[in-house]
């Protein structure tokens, strides 16, 4: 099999090559936006399109349509026509301020990345197509190694642990014990990945996520165990009031209908086995 993993030198991307290069024997190769449009489609049987500006506090409408909407679009049509098959990164973002996480009930989208995201679903739901598969995975939120160069985007897993060993404080937003949100190593969606493209025929879309909630000051914790940092609170900033999800947790029903349950690494085991900072960066 031959893979193309677009967004190669993001996050997912990196740590994606590099899962599927170890645990299976496919040619995999990465693209970013700097290389030629035409290195996509040769002769792969699927590309997994994880590109994209993943900012949820980016206000420049038109850049973050541009870069995820209109590139996704155009990358599907050609998919369409070359019979390459489609995996592509959508977000749980898309929910929005909602409680019910079911692959069919209805969105909230609260800023342009998560409407970026909704609307290429919907372009694909819109312009269906019997040539190729399609399948879309709304992330729920990922951590991880090689997520330093994301700033303040870093999930909270990597942004406490370098606080943590760069100043000893952990800063936390107040009522962070109210905070839930369904943490997912990206090793675990390394894997979901490979699962889908071994086992699944069929196109949809899907929650990736452990189903599995805890908070914030839960997260904070576990790695005040590792480091003995302390916390300080501190004040939501305002670009975030009214459009922070609270609370966010797959339904993993569909999820394992198609590949069975799957036995998630949690917040704790995975600080236990990577204590070295230097894997965060």
């Amino acid at each position: 099999m031959k893979v193309m993993v677009t967004g190669s030198r993001g996050f997912i991307g990196k740590n994606l090559i590099n899962y599927l290069k170890t645990h299976t024997d496919w040619t995999v190769d990465g693209w970013d936006i700097t290389d030629s449009p035409d290195l996509l489609f040769n002769g792969y049987n699927w590309i997994i399109h994880l590109g994209a500006n993943s900012s949820t506090v980016e206000r420049d409408v038109d850049s973050i349509m541009r870069t995820n909407y209109d590139f996704s679009c155009w990358l599907y049509d050609r998919c369409c026509e070359k019979g390459i098959n489609l995996q592509y990164a959508s977000s749980a973002s898309v929910y929005g301020m909602v409680s019910d996480f079911k692959e069919d009930s209805p969105v909230d989208p609260r800023n342009p990345y998560a409407w970026s995201k909704y609307l290429f679903e919907r372009y694909v739901k819109k312009n269906p197509t019997d040539k190729i598969i399609v399948q879309g995975f709304r992330y729920f939120n990922v951590y991880g190694h090689h997520e330093g160069h994301k700033g303040g985007q870093a999930s909270p897993v990597t942004q406490f642990r370098r606080q943590a060993e760069s100043t000893g404080v952990i800063k936390l937003f107040h009522d962070s014990d109210k905070y839930l949100r369904d943490f997912i190593c990206v090793e675990d969606v390394a894997w979901t990945h490979i699962q889908f493209l071994q086992r699944v025929t069929e196109s949809g879309i899907w929650n990736v996520g452990t189903g599995k909630p805890v908070s914030f000051r839960y997260v904070a914790d576990q790695i005040i165990m590792v480091t003995h940092a302390n916390i300080e609170y501190i004040d939501m900033p305002e670009v975030l009031k009214g459009n922070y999800q609270a609370y966010t947790c797959a339904d993993t029903t569909k999820l394992y209908e198609a590949i069975g349950p799957q036995n998630w690494m949690t917040v704790r085991e995975w600080i236990k086995v990577n204590p070295d900072v230097r894997q965060f960066i």
